[in-house]
Parts: structure tokens; sequence; C-alpha cells
């Protein structure tokens, strides 16, 4: 007789966002006269840029003849696609990045969560405290992480690097050395940034102790400041030591079509001398037939000069949310940070309300969503994320509905 994954088991609960989706739904369904203003979950609420919409039409208009028509996508994805991401996001800012080395998916979040299957079952993984979620999950999918503590909220065999009011919400470097190391700059959910300086203490950490750095740079477009590397690339030796993940659903708005892509560099090898980029190619072309065709079209358009123009004025309305948010809740005598390089805010929740107990108050006198920062970890406890995804008018509703509390 078979049997379910006992890994998976392990897991506590449902996925964060699933559990906040049924509360607003049960929610919904009893006050169905009350407007309900999601700042939850980060998914974009703009539509499509004009360039990127015309660059799928006339893909499509290519589908359609059977002179130009493509089934199945390369492997990595098409040339064109990924030439194109080595000149505008890599060289245009010094990083030696090569095609080869560039492969093209479905997102940032299946990459994130598929990339721990290359590395070995006992490797231990390090992360930010609070964190995305998906890093831990996937890790406690595969076995990595050992066994659940209900009261401290802890993995075993998980190295936690608190990030916290303390420390700026920046990690340290980790006191215990560990296999593979998850960063996230700009970050979700705190909105921190970490300047390119602290960033290289990171690279050369890993370097020295022949670990992994897992850089997730999905809102590297959202980043305003100078100091703040928009790749960790921009880093002396990241080549030997760092994978990193980006995303086209937050700087074009593709949470609907789904792009995304991950670097892997021939540099970078394990103690044997194993090519990870070799495995990651072997996993890809075992496990995935490759992002549509009108898709990464899609995605080449983002890059060009109207495109970045279009996806540019898209970033200023969203951090225009977030400043409003930012500057909303401080007036009110809320403890805010993030909302300058990443379109979130991390606030202190009042009177000593769990984050969970903020989200159902907040949800019953405002009728605004949020996440609670408990589900990102357990630094996060105490915490909430708002969002700047949602449209100006209702953000600037959903604030004057806080103050008011």
């Amino acid at each position: 007789m078979f049997t379910a994954n006992k890994d998976y088991q392990k897991l506590p609960g449902s996925y964060l966002f699933s559990t906040i989706a049924k509360k607003v739904a049960a929610y919904t369904e009893a006050h169905p006269e009350e407007k309900i203003i999601r700042l939850g979950i980060g998914d974009v609420t703009k539509p499509l840029a004009p360039s990127i919409i015309k660059a799928l039409h006339d893909a499509v208009d290519e589908m359609g003849d059977a002179s130009t028509f493509r089934g199945y996508a390369p492997d990595l994805g098409y040339d064109f696609l990924r030439n194109t991401i080595v000149e505008k996001a890599f060289k245009s800012r010094g990083c030696e990045v090569y095609a080869d080395e560039v492969f093209v998916s479905d997102g940032a979040k299946s990459d994130s969560g598929n990339i721990q299957e290359i590395f070995g079952a006992n490797d231990r993984i390090a992360v930010c405290d609070p964190v995305y979620p998906v890093y831990v999950d996937t890790n406690v999918m595969s076995g990595r992480c050992g066994d659940y503590d209900e009261k401290t909220g802890l993995w075993s065999n998980v190295i936690y690097m608190p990030c916290t009011a303390e420390n700026g919400f920046s990690p340290e470097l980790p006191g215990e050395v560990p296999d593979i190391i998850y960063l996230c700059f700009p970050n979700n959910p705190t909105g921190a940034t970490i300047t390119k300086t602290e960033l290289q203490k990171f690279v050369d950490y890993a370097n020295e102790h022949k670990s992994v750095i897992i850089y997730d740079a999905a809102y590297e477009a959202y980043i305003s400041e100078e100091d703040v590397p928009h790749s960790i690339y921009e880093c002396e030796g990241a080549r030997t030591c760092a994978i990193e993940i980006r995303s086209f659903s937050k700087n074009a708005g593709f949470t609907g079509t789904r792009l995304g892509y991950t670097v892997v560099p021939k540099d970078l090898k394990d103690q044997d001398g194993v090519s990870l980029r070799n495995l990651w190619a072997r996993r890809h072309g075992t496990k995935f037939n490759g992002a549509p065709y009108i898709i990464q079209r899609a995605g080449e358009a983002v890059f060009s000069e109207i495109g970045q123009k279009e996806t540019m004025e898209q970033i200023v309305y969203y951090m225009n949310n977030a400043k409003c948010i930012l500057d909303g809740l401080k007036s009110a005598g809320y403890s805010v940070t993030g909302g300058v390089n990443a379109p979130y805010i991390w606030l202190k929740t009042p009177d000593n309300m769990t984050s969970w107990e903020f989200f159902d108050f907040l949800l019953d006198k405002a009728h605004v969503v949020g996440t609670p920062g408990s589900g990102f970890g357990p630094s996060g406890e105490g915490y909430f994320r708002l969002t700047a995804f949602g449209s100006y008018e209702n953000t600037v509703e959903a604030i004057e509905r806080i103050k008011k509390m």
C-alpha cells in the first residue's frame, strides 16, 4: 500500500497565504456589505504595459502562422531573451554573466522552491528570520530541516539569522557554518536592504567556508538608493559562490503570465568539483518544457527602451503607494520601516498584539487585509506586512481607515 511523503507531513498548518485567503473568504461571506481592501498578498494591480501587450500580440500572430509557429522552448530559454537579459540586466551594471548561465523559467517562486533539489540531502540551510516561507517549506519537503518546535517556531536543522529592529532588519553572518545561505534583498517581507559592502562580507564568508548563496533579487527594480546592489554579481568573487534568482512579476506585472530566470555561473562548483550549472541544466531539461514563446517575447519587450520607461512608471506608482502607507502610519503613531527600496512596509503591531490578533483586528475594524509577520518566521512575531501593490485610491482609503481605528 502506498504511503504519503512524511516530510510534507511535517509542515505545520497550511501555506501562509492560503490561510489568509480562507480567513478573508469567511469574513466576506459573513459581512457581504463591507468593502475589503487587500494589502496583503504581493500581487500587482496595474495592467501589463502597452509595449508588452504589443509584443504578446505579435508573438501570438507568429504562432498562428505555419512558417513561424514554435513548439517546446529550448531548455534554457530562447537566445533572444537570454542575450537581452545578459546585456540589459547584468553587463550594464558591470556584472560578468553569460547567456548559457541564464535559465528562463515560469517564475522566481518556482525556481526558489526547486533550486534546493540540486544540493545534498544533508546540506544545512541558513535563512533570514523573518523570511519568505517558500525557502524553508521547500527544504522541509526535501527532508533537510529536521524537526519542528511548535513553541519556538524553529526547525532543528535550520540556522536562523535574526533580522530585528536592533540590526536594522539585516542579517549578521551566521555563527554556525551553513552549506546553503538564502538571502533576499530588497527583502520580503521587511523591505530592508543591504549595502554592497555588507553583501561583499557574505560573499567572502561563503567562499571561505565553501558555502553557496541563493540570492533572491526579485525586487531589484525598486531600488532607489545608490549603495544598494541590484545583483550579487556586483560583488567580487560571487561567481564562485552564488546563484541569483530574478522575476518579471514585480518589475513588469507578469504575475498572471509567469516569467523569471535563474543565473548559475559555470564557476560555481561543489567540493568535488561538480558543476552546479550542469546539474541545474539537467534538472531543468528533465522537469521543465520551457516558458511559452509568447511570454518570452513579452519578457524581451520589458528591456526595450519603451518597455523600461513604461514599467518604471508602474514602479514609481507602487512606490508612491508605499510612501503613502509609510507616511500615513508614521503620522498615526505606528513604528514602521521599509517602503523605500521595496514595495513592502513592515510595521510593529500595537498594544502587544500578536500578528494574527492584529490581522483579525485590522480586518474587523478597518476591513483591510495585511500579512501577519509570524507567517514569515519566529522573528516576525509582533510585526505585520502591508504591500504597496493596490490602487492609489484604495491605498489612501485603507490608511485613512487605519488612522480611525
